[in-house]
């Protein structure tokens, strides 16, 4: 065969792999584990251990299931082990693919099994929601009291747990439309049937089904595969490792399995959307005598970086234990730079300058990347790189002034400062729905160009005249009402304050806070950030021509460009320098992961910023400020525990530059204070405390140290301190340490003295106590408001908040009313 070497040398394909990629390609017999490490070269090894199956006959390649994430992963894996062995070997590969690609083949071959015909058809999202608020408004149930895109996300989740209608548990059944969620979510499927038809999460939960109701079908399957094969098995959810399981399991007549999952559990990071890191972290327990590789050796990141990604995940306790480490060894690469700032805006000045500084030093803007932890962080950016002239892009998402909801905000005010404006008029004349149909939408068109003037004035003039129905004529009086109250204020109002009076008066604002869709919080935090970014003009028109500029440069922005996105969205890239801005408690780790998922929720925000300390390659900056608004208000903050979590001999606190010291601003500039006597904060001292401020090195942090954000979390740390644990004298956390065995990274446990994880900061769940609350109590959150509990499970609330919409909280965090 063209790919192997001579007879004295290793094949062609397996020249170049270090000894423990090697030992993870050609170790095929029984159930493997391969830790791969970020930028380990999981790809290459994955591929390359296809292409040896085939290459050494051990399996045609009809005989290996290989399963991704993706669709491009597939079609990548396909032609990199065709240029490996060559392309005439891997064709006829007709199960590799992605789980629910795999899924539809073999629903196909069995659908009269699951009560549908071979040529069902595959509901898209608009699709389901449609079918489903059919259902709902079957039932005599208020559609906007219970969304259907709300209870379509509720299925989804149910289906990515395997779970049938018979299956969920009571609270979640309880949780949706008055009690009805068992009966509605058996109806939809009913439904299904009958059109014969099937939503993504069917794709596996149909085989599933079938493959335990119909054994000879699943032995089938186990004659067919030699070899199965997963990537990004950290990733997968409950009903892929069901589905799985049921593939890989031990039958008659096979005495082993060969099934070899690729993954790294440092990078689970999908929590949020059904991913369970469980599922790689029991591997061994479900494949007793399994194999299990640690790839270490980094091929991307600096000595520096890697240092402080290994030390930093080290203190979660869930996970396998692996430390990165690379041979290279260039005096000239950096420590990892940590940087403080007064606010969100000299954030995004300051990072602004150094990627400028880059570019004089001949670095592309392609090289560069901006992650943040929430989307709203993104606008600061945007408007300082405008200023600026820096290309940039958005990754994985409209950029802020193409975003829906703040387009149809532009709409209402560009509406207010010129009343003729038609296109603008046309966005929003039924927004939020006012009952105004197409045909009416048309009128207004059709008199606003026969007299000549702008659809507002005809709208006004429609509904004082009796050529409209009553309900459309009584719509358009309240809208012309409306831009007329409006356009008066505009003269004398603040123009902040008279945007905001708009998106309420409107009705624009109720709309999302009444929307029930995962969406709808960030929405308005949009739109909070909007109102904050108009501060910065002195009307609401010169703020128009702001965005008119902005949106004409994104237009034409250049092919090398800055990437800016979320955290989330940047797993599996990688960049020459990154830039990781609001490193502050609250927001990372993220306020609402730690109140909905206590210590696991922690973990995951934590391999979120391993993850994003592993995206770097040369440079890195940490930015963290004094002050940010967040849910529109101005909060100060005090430094992510994540950079506590930093070991010092890989970090460098850079001085500032700017005329407010950084963190802790009513010092003034000066020295950086690392000392730590006396000092508390609620999760023990920080270095990072007075980063900026002007204080003595020897630590005088108990008499300056005063910002009214580290009083609340002092106060809010005591308090549920108090409530959900008891006195706090004494109390310890067992958490992974750096020990002295595997290179002193934390591979030992060692109890952390000191340092508490407890607190409004991160809260501790008890799964096996009762909740002293009951389904239907009259409950109080800090954060959320007051709202009702629809499902309880175990220590878990489910609340229907009268404004925040549905919210799984502790109960720890909520009194009664």
């Amino acid at each position: 065969m063209a790919a192997r070497g001579g007879q004295n040398s290793p094949p062609d394909y397996l020249k170049g792999l270090n000894p423990e990629q090697r030992l993870a390609v050609e170790t095929t017999e029984g159930p493997v584990l391969v830790l791969a490490g970020a930028g380990t070269g999981k790809t290459r090894v994955l591929t390359t251990r296809i292409a040896h199956i085939l290459a050494t006959g051990k399996a045609f390649p009809s005989q290996i299931l290989a399963v991704t994430f993706t669709n491009k992963a597939a079609r990548e894996m396909k032609q990199r082990i065709g240029i490996l062995i060559g392309e005439g070997n891997v064709e006829g590969m007709p199960w590799l693919g992605t789980f629910h690609s795999i899924g539809v083949k073999l629903l196909r071959r069995h659908a009269e099994l699951a009560g549908l015909r071979s040529d069902f058809t595959i509901l898209d999202t608009d699709d389901v929601v449609r079918l489903i608020k059919q259902l709902i408004q079957a039932e005599g149930l208020d559609d906007k009291r219970w969304p259907a895109k709300q209870f379509a996300q509720m299925i989804d989740g149910w289906k990515n747990k395997g779970q049938g209608p018979a299956d969920i548990a009571e609270g979640d059944a309880r949780s949706f439309a008055n009690g009805k969620g068992r009966e509605l979510y058996k109806a939809y499927q009913e439904r299904l049937q009958t059109l014969n038809a099937c939503d993504f999460g069917d794709l596996l939960c149909h085989p599933i089904r079938i493959f335990r109701a119909n054994p000879d079908v699943l032995k089938d399957y186990h004659r067919r595969f030699k070899y199965i094969l997963v990537d990004e098995y950290q990733d997968t959810n409950t009903a892929q490792y069901m589905w799985l399981r049921l593939l890989a399991q031990r039958a008659e007549g096979r005495a082993t399995v060969n099934i070899c999952c690729v993954g790294d559990d440092d990078q689970s990071i999908y929590g949020w959307r059904g991913a369970e890191v469980d599922n790689i972290l029991r591997f061994d327990k479900d494949f007793p005598g399994a194999t299990i590789i640690r790839l270490e050796r980094n091929y991307r990141s600096t000595a520096h970086i890697l240092g402080a990604a290994s030390h930093l995940i080290a203190h979660n306790e869930g996970r396998f234990g692996k430390t990165l480490f690379t041979d290279r060894n260039d005096p000239e690469d950096g420590k990892v730079n940590v940087h403080a700032a007064w606010d969100s805006e000299e954030e995004a000045r300051a990072i602004g300058e150094t990627i400028e500084a880059y570019q004089r030093q001949k670095h592309n803007l392609n090289d560069m990347a901006i992650l943040v932890r929430a989307s709203f962080q993104m606008r600061a950016f945007e408007d300082r790189f405008i200023t600026l002239g820096l290309n940039y892009r958005v990754i994985g998402g409209p950029r802020f002034y193409e975003r829906m909801e703040i387009r149809d905000a532009l709409a209402f005010f560009r509406v207010v400062a010129n009343s003729g404006d038609d296109l603008a008029f046309e966005r929003i004349v039924n927004v939020p729905k006012r009952g105004l149909g197409e045909a009416t939408i048309r009128q207004i068109h059709d008199t606003a160009r026969a007299l000549r003037i702008p659809m507002l004035e005809a709208a006004g003039n429609l509904a004082e005249s009796d050529e409209l129905k009553p309900k459309p004529r009584a719509a358009l009086r309240e809208v012309a009402a409306n831009f007329e109250r409006w356009q008066k204020a505009l003269e004398t109002k603040p123009h902040t304050e008279l945007a905001e009076t708009i998106l309420e008066e409107s009705g624009y604002t109720d709309m999302w806070k009444n929307d029930r869709s995962a969406e709808a919080p960030g929405r308005l935090e949009n739109l909070k950030e909007l109102i904050r970014s108009m501060e910065e003009y002195e009307s609401l028109r010169s703020f128009l021509e702001h965005v008119a500029l902005v949106m004409d440069a994104e237009q034409n922005a250049g092919q090398d460009a800055v990437s800016i996105m979320t955290l989330h969205s940047a797993k599996g890239l990688e960049f020459e320098t990154v830039f990781l801005p609001g490193w502050e408690e609250g927001l990372f780790p993220h306020q609402r992961a730690l109140d909905e998922g206590g210590r696991s929720g922690l973990e995951e925000e934590r391999r979120l910023a391993y993850v994003g300390l592993t995206r770097a390659k040369k440079n890195l900056h940490i930015w963290f400020v004094s002050n940010r608004l967040i849910h529109g208000l101005w909060q100060s903050t005090i430094p992510s525990r994540f950079l506590e979590e930093l070991p010092e001999s890989h970090v460098e606190i850079a001085e500032s530059g700017n005329s407010y010291g950084g963190y802790g601003n009513p010092y003034g500039g000066g020295s950086f204070a690392s000392g730590r006597g006396g000092r508390q904060n609620p999760y023990g001292a920080s270095r990072f405390d007075n980063v900026g401020a002007n204080t003595e090195k020897s630590g005088a942090f108990s008499n300056t140290y005063s910002t009214p954000g580290w009083q609340r979390a002092q106060a809010n740390r005591t308090e549920a301190t108090d409530r959900n644990w008891g006195t706090r004298s004494g109390h310890q956390v067992e958490r992974i340490g750096y020990g002295e065995t595997d290179s002193g990274y934390g591979a030992g446990r060692t109890s952390v003295k000191g340092r508490t994880i407890d607190g409004e900061l991160v809260a501790k769940s008890v799964a096996d106590k009762p909740s002293p609350f009951s389904v239907g109590d009259r409950v109080f959150h800090q954060k959320f408001g007051n709202g009702n509990i629809s499902a309880i499970e175990g220590n878990k609330l489910t609340i229907d908040f009268d404004k925040a919409g549905q919210k799984r909280v502790l109960d720890g965090f909520v009194a009664a009313v």
